[in-house]
Order: structure tokens, then sequence, then C-alpha cells
């Protein structure tokens, strides 16, 4: 029997295939195109792994969701203040101007980039992260009861966008490409092409939210001092204040997010009142005679041999170290590099080998403190040893602008000293460095550059216990030659000068985050010199460059490398002289308050989440504590 055939089988197989192939691609474009599209919708968002609480959480692990309300607590702040505005740069505002005002999230003490909704009950983005819709509360309220809506939201962005600090206008302006309302209840920020995504959501639900209608109605303006506060939707509201010397905030019964989960068992004190004190000094015996009743104390001397006043050999007043696992605060001697004397890195370098930390630390700290020698110290950020094959990738392109060293030696550290105030091998050491630099010694013990000019180096300060270290820093300089002097000013003369960038050395705070981001661009970039957080006026190509490897850092390994290369370029310009640093929070309360046994790694949170045990308040009333 012949073999029969139709018209189907005796097309040729090529052009089958073809069709199948073509089909099959279009397809994969087709569900290339929906995951693109499909959306992540979640109540929080975390920068690297899983957020630890999940949607239907009830509480905060590290909170009692059981303390009561009630009470006060009382702390201490230093000078005065003259507006509620701290959005400026002119003035000085009371402590906790901020405190009445909500962002859209917000971070919690137990983990590192994290960040669960507040405002916002929730958000939806894509993978991509080229965008995010923010979902408000409908029960968000201002403290008047008035709603807070979407346009609120949107008119802090562009409130800030346009007159905001400096720094803050060109982070927010690089990151955010758009922000339009779609409803009363959502919000759509659209982030800048290529512009690193890994933390662009959080820090756009960062920004705080001004009510629109206040503003406009009171003719505020973001850029001048205030002296009337900010109408928010935070648990406190301003209750009163004593002419700059005593604020005092109280809380709103009527807050409209006190029964959320993020909420529970925080915002606990019915009042927080903060006392001004002229000094340091003053502040400490403003606390013994009970002026205050929670004290975080900083000095050693004071907690090594002054804590046994009268309220604590009675029992009224508590003692404690509490465990702190922040990284450090970076503090430290900051160089001004804005003056042409500064520019010499020998110049630099000679000015730290003079600061002797190991005689002031036996000698004036009781050995209470550790040397700082990172942004990161107390964490695995602090760079050390030679760079990695993987640091090397990221510096070896920036070698012609990276001081020497960098891409072969060990992390830069600072000089260590011996037991005696003035250490003669690194003062020969500091001595040649100025020599090399072309300021020598005259005939009057003074070095002078080719021009004849002194090399002058002012500290300002305006704390009364820095006096005992900064003296002998001076004394060792004065030693070496140099025209040291230590002018102490007032804190409104201090403010002045720092804000105006007219002074020589200051002591600031420079310790930076654990998932360290567009903050950077702030502390260290060169567009924000005129800014109050770039102390020292840093302006290096390289460390743009690496700030920008860190912001894009799509993964904690990739992170944890860029900011080593990035750690070990800012040690070795030598902007700065390291102070010191603890483990522990030192401090000292009236025992009247109680915490969760178990306090997160990264707060202490006395203002948070402890409470007033009222028994305890009526004993030491009936006292006469206070």
């Amino acid at each position: 029997m012949a073999r029969q055939t139709t018209v189907a089988a005796t097309l040729p197989m090529r052009p089958l295939v073809v069709v199948l192939l073509t089909t099959t691609i279009w397809l994969m474009f087709a569900l290339a195109a929906l995951a693109q599209d499909a959306t992540i919708r979640s109540h929080g968002i975390s920068t690297f792994g899983d957020l630890k609480y999940g949607p239907d959480f009830a509480h905060l692990d590290y909170v009692n969701p059981d303390a009561p309300k009630g009470g006060e607590i009382s702390i201490w702040a230093s000078g005065g203040f003259d507006s509620y505005n701290a959005y400026t740069i002119k003035g000085r505002a009371a402590a906790l101007s901020t405190s009445p005002l909500e962002s859209l999230l917000t971070g919690t003490s137990d983990e590192i980039g994290s960040a669960y909704g507040l405002l916002a009950e929730g958000m939806e983005y894509p993978a991509s992260r080229d965008w995010v819709i923010f979902a408000l509360h409908s029960e968000a309220r201002f403290s008047d009861g008035s709603p807070l809506t979407a346009e609120d939201v949107l008119f802090s962005y562009e409130l800030l966008r346009d007159k905001g600090l400096s720094s803050f206008r060109g982070v927010i302006t690089q990151m955010i490409a758009s922000a339009e309302v779609i409803d009363p209840l959502h919000i759509k920020f659209t982030f800048t092409p290529d512009y690193p995504r890994r933390d662009v959501i959080q820090a756009a639900g960062s920004l705080p939210v001004f009510s629109k209608a206040e503003f406009l109605a009171s003719g505020r303006d973001i850029e001048e001092t205030s002296d009337v506060p900010y109408l928010g939707s935070g648990p406190y509201v301003f209750d009163s204040a004593d002419e700059g010397r005593r604020v005092v905030w109280r809380r709103n019964p009527d807050y409209w997010g006190q029964d959320l989960p993020i909420n529970i068992g925080r915002n606990n004190f019915d009042r927080i009142r903060i006392e001004y004190f002229a000094d340091y000094e003053a502040a400490f015996e403003g606390f013994k005679a009970g002026a205050y009743t929670f004290r975080s104390e900083a000095s050693s001397l004071i907690w090594a041999t002054r804590y046994d006043f009268p309220a604590l050999t009675n029992g009224w007043v508590i003692k404690t170290e509490l465990p702190n696992g922040n990284i450090s605060s970076g503090q430290a001697f900051v160089l001004n590099l804005r003056r042409e004397k500064f520019q010499d890195p020998r110049v630099r370098e000679a000015i730290g080998l003079m600061f002797n930390f190991e005689w002031s630390n036996e000698s004036l700290f009781y050995g209470l403190y550790a040397r700082t020698t990172s942004f990161w110290d107390n964490s695995e950020l602090a760079a050390s040893g030679t760079p990695t094959p993987e640091e090397l990738a990221l510096l070896e392109p920036l070698a012609d602008q990276l001081p020497p060293g960098v891409l072969s030696d060990p992390a830069v550290m600072p000089a260590t000293s011996g037991a005696t105030q003035l250490d003669r091998a690194n003062m020969r050491s500091a001595a040649a460095l100025l020599d090399e630099a072309g300021w020598v010694v005259g005939s009057d013990g003074i070095r002078r550059n080719a021009k004849g000019e002194k090399l002058v180096v002012e500290f300002l300060n305006d704390s009364q216990s820095f006096d005992r270290v900064i003296n002998p820093y001076v004394e060792n300089l004065r030693a070496l030659g140099v025209d040291a002097v230590h002018s102490r000013v007032d804190d409104a003369q201090m403010t002045s000068r720092e804000r105006s960038h007219d002074f020589d050395i200051i002591t600031g705070q420079l310790g930076q985050d654990y998932i360290p981001g567009s903050g950077l661009q702030q502390y260290f970039g060169s567009a924000s010199t005129d800014d109050a957080f770039n102390l020292m006026g840093l302006q290096n190509s390289a460390v743009d460059v690496l700030i920008g490897h860190i912001e894009a850092a799509k993964t904690r390994a990739e992170m944890t490398v860029a900011v080593h290369a990035l750690d070990r370029v800012l040690r070795a310009i030598r902007f700065w002289v390291p102070q010191w640093y603890k483990d522990v929070y030192t401090v000292a309360y009236f025992d009247m308050y109680e915490h969760p046994e178990t306090l997160p790694p990264y707060s202490s949170g006395e203002l948070d989440f402890w409470w007033v045990n009222a028994e305890k308040v009526e004993k030491l009333t009936a006292a006469g504590a206070f």
C-alpha cells in the first residue's frame, strides 16, 4: 500500500523551528516584562536581608508592652536656645525641637538597615526600586486634629528640596526625580535614573512631614529662626519654656498613632523636661541637687571620683553601665582644611603626633577609654591591615588621587605615646615633618614659614571639662615651636564660628552608620564643604568616587569592601586627631525609672521605652530627694 502524504507532512522543518523559537523568545520577554512590572507590597523594607518583624507583629521585642504611662523624665543640655527650628543654620534650636514631627518610615533599635511604616501603613515598589508608593494611615492626624495627607508629604519634600540645609538639598535633588500625589492617602516618589537604589526608599521615607496648612497660615520660613514650635503629628507636643533655660515637651493623650504595633510600650513619659546649664560642671552640680533626673556621664574624671554625693550614698540615685553596641561617635580634634596652613599633610601629621592619648587616658580618664582609630570603630566596617585584593580593585584606579601609602601600607593608626605628657620620640618625628614643610624654628622658638608667618594653631572650645584635655596638648605643641592657643568661648560664639568655618581646630564627631549611604556626602563629599556636617571642608575626588561605590553596593559584602577602602583613605588624609570612645553607656538616674531587662544593642532608650515607677517617685519625694 502506497504511503499517503499530507500538505503538512510535506512542509520543510526549518520554518516550524523558527516559529517555535520566536514564540519562546516572545514569551520570555513577556514574562520578564511581567516580572519587571510586578510590585512588592510590604509593611517595611530592609537594605540587606529580611525584616525581623513580620506584618502582624504585636510590638517590638525590646519594649515592655504593659509599661505604664505617666510621670516625667528630665535631662540636661548646654548653653541655651533661641529658636524651635532645627532645619536652619540660623540660631540655636531647643533640644528635641524635631520631636513633634514624624516621617513615613521609622527604624528600630535592634536592627540595622530596616525601616517600618509609621505615617505610612505600607508601601509598594518594584524590585528595581525605581519608584515607591507610600500608603498613609487614614487615621494620621496633626496634634491640632487636622488630617495628615499626601499633600503634606509632598509639601514637606518640596520645602526641604528647595529651602533645606544645602547638603540636604543636594542629596534630595540627586536622589529623587519627582514626587506626585496620587490621592489623599497615596504619594509616589520616582527616583533619579542611575542613582544607587539601595537606600532610596528608606531615605524618602525618612523625610519629616510638616503641616502645609500651618506653614502657609503662619508664614513660616524654614530658613529662618522661629519662636513657635512646629505643629507635628508625633507623640509629643510643646508644653512650655523658660527664656532659653528650660523647655518641656508633653505627651499628646490624643496621639493618633499610640496603638500602632511600632509604638506599643514606647513614649511612656507624660513630660520630657530639658534643663539648660552654662557648662558641664554646673550641669553636674544641678544633677546632684535633683534639678534633673537622668544623666549620661561623659566625663571619666567625674565618673571615677565624684559620684559620692548624698543622693547616691542615700540610695536615691543609681549609677550603672549599660551595654552599647553602637559604632563609636568618631570624636576627634578636627582640622579645618580651609586654612592654608593645613593644606600640607605633613603639618597635619605633625599636629596629630603631639596628642598623647595614652598619658591622657591614664592621667585624666582613669583608663576608661579606648583610642578611636576609625570612622567605624566598634564594628566590622573599620579597615585594618593592608588593602585586600577587593579593596585594591576600587583603590588602584584612583592611585594618582590617593595619599601616599594607601595602596601598600596598613591602614593609618594614630601614633602611640609614652607615659609622660610629652613624648620626645614623637616630637622629633613631628619636628622633622614641619622642617620639611618649611616651618622652621626661629630665634624666639616659634616656627615660621618663608614669608615669616608664625604657625599659629587655635583650639576653639566651649566646654570647661575639656580644658584639662586641650591644655596639655597645647603645651606639647608649644614645645614643638607651634604657637598654639586655647580659646574658650561661650556656646553662642562656638555655634557662630563653627557655622562660619572660623576656626583652626574644634572637637567634632565624625562617626558613621552601620549602613552608610547618602549621609557620607554630607560629612565628606566635595559638594558639602559649605555645610555644617563637613567640618573639615574636605574636597577629594577619590573620596567622592568611593562614596559612590558605597551608595551603589548591592550586597553587604560589596558595601563592606567599599567602606574599608573609604575608611583607609579618610584616615590617610589626616584631617582629624582621633580622641576616644567606650563601648558602654555610663549613666546615673534617680531611682524612679525602670526599663526592660534586656536592652536593644543600638540604643539605651531612656527617652523612648523606659517608664516611671510611681511608687518609687512617692518614696523619693517623701525622702526629700528633690
